[in-house]
């Protein structure tokens, strides 16, 4: 589908979807559990529903019930060995990377050979980190090159891990998951700077509410001890800071959005977003029991760190875009293998609509200019973060713009849409033929 947009501004409030990978670490953490737990405020996007079914594949039993999703754990039962399945499990993690990052090291706790499909981009995203641990151990894996088909058949053993820090926390995660129910105690050493520590301090936040504990020292050294048990209970899954972001940066463009759920004390690295943005000129306030804001005065370049923070990138270029000076975006080289090649993909479809940005190897240079066009089509390169930037960068536009593929916000925000017009949002779909 494509989708005409036409230059309005945003006016209203908005309720903050729920954080996706909080919601991932919740569902896992309640389906290796001892109990039913019941995990509220929870949206069904493609990626959480690619984690539940993985986890259902090892015998977690999940109902759905609106906003609140309950979870029996797979350790509810003494049955479980007699319950599983001993034959090839097959799981498909969709597009999600938290998915089959997380998932592959929890799979080598259950009994048979566990294959592992998905589309999109998700084949060409390294998983060397795992392949060198299964090495080291003896654990069976294939994998084809190009494309997410991978077998693993084993069981870890409780020891040392040597992980390096600069690729994807994800792999630390799900080692985090998984070694605490191994026999021994285990010992994660970081051998290279840990970036996105955001995302380990909500690994752990889930770990130690689900009954696991474990120390971090500096992040450098993660002790685990073994024979630990996940203890079943009641969740609620806080807003989540990437994608109340675009709505952010809308403010910071002149809309006129009040963002509801948010938690200012949240442990998110996204969180980022506001100091970023108040680094640019922006100022925020409380109205109406939520969170909003405006610039108070023009918005100024500065240098954006994407180690930290990469999910926020592809939005925050768009406020850059329209700063006075030249913004420097650093440390940013995994956003290529994300969902699309996001420094590519928004340095060229900015460009498109009258920006003026420059990619380099693990950044971007953008020059401020003091206004988008619009008038062209652009492409979200089947990216949802990509899609929801244009959908901002609409409102700034002089004319309309066609965003191609926009219904891939179902990846983490399936009501954006909804949400866009609700604030004002003026747009109408058109089947494109594909």
């Amino acid at each position: 589908m494509d989708c005409f947009v036409d230059p309005k501004k945003l006016n209203g409030e908005v309720k903050v979807p729920p954080s996706k990978s909080i919601a991932h670490r919740a569902v896992i953490c309640a389906a290796l559990s001892d109990g039913i737990s019941r995990i509220s405020n929870i949206d069904y996007s493609d990626d959480i529903l690619a984690t539940m079914e993985a986890m259902k594949s090892f015998g977690a039993k999940m109902t759905k019930k609106e906003d609140v999703l309950e979870v029996v754990g797979i350790y509810a039962t003494e049955q479980l060995d007699q319950q599983r399945n001993t034959g090839e499990v097959l799981i498909d993690c969709n597009e999600s990377g938290s998915t089959l990052r997380f998932v592959v090291p929890i799979s080598t706790l259950f009994p048979g050979e566990h294959r592992f499909i998905g589309r999109g981009k998700l084949g060409q995203r390294p998983l060397h980190t795992y392949y060198n641990i299964f090495d080291e151990q003896g654990i069976q894996y294939s994998y084809k090159e190009g494309e997410l088909d991978l077998r693993v058949e084993g069981k870890l053993k409780s020891g040392l891990y040597e992980v390096p820090g600069n690729v994807s926390s994800q792999f630390i995660s799900g080692l985090l998951f998984t070694l605490p129910l191994l026999d021994g105690d285990s010992k994660i050493v970081i051998t290279t700077e840990m970036e996105s520590k955001g995302y380990i301090d909500l690994t752990l936040s889930a770990l130690k509410d689900f009954g696991i504990h474990i120390i971090n020292h500096n992040y450098q050294k993660f002790f685990i001890k073994g024979n630990q048990k996940y203890k079943a209970r009641d969740y609620r899954v806080e807003a989540d800071f990437s994608q109340a972001a675009f709505f952010l940066v809308a403010n910071a463009l002149n809309n006129n959005v009040v963002l509801h759920d948010l938690n200012l004390d949240s442990l998110q690295g996204d969180k980022e977003v506001i100091h970023i943005l108040e680094r640019m000129g922006m100022k925020f306030y409380q109205e109406n029991g939520g969170l909003t804001g405006k610039p108070e005065k023009e918005l100024t370049a500065t240098v954006i760190d994407g180690s930290q923070c990469p999910d926020i990138i592809p939005v925050l270029s768009l406020a850059a875009a329209l700063s006075k000076g030249t913004t420097k975006v650093i440390n940013a080289g995994r956003l290529r293998i994300k969902e699309s090649d996001r420094l590519h993909a928004i340095a060229t479809e900015l460009n498109k609509i009258g920006a003026k940005i420059i990619e380099k190897e693990d950044g971007l240079i953008i020059e401020g200019v003091p206004s988008l066009y619009g008038g062209s089509a652009v492409w979200s390169h089947n990216d949802h973060r990509i899609a929801m930037t244009l959908a901002i960068a609409s409102t700034v536009c002089k004319t309309s713009i066609l965003i191609e593929d926009h219904e891939c916000v179902s990846k983490s925000y399936p009501n954006f849409w909804r949400d866009f017009k609700v604030l004002g949002g003026r747009f109408f779909e058109r089947d494109n033929g594909k």
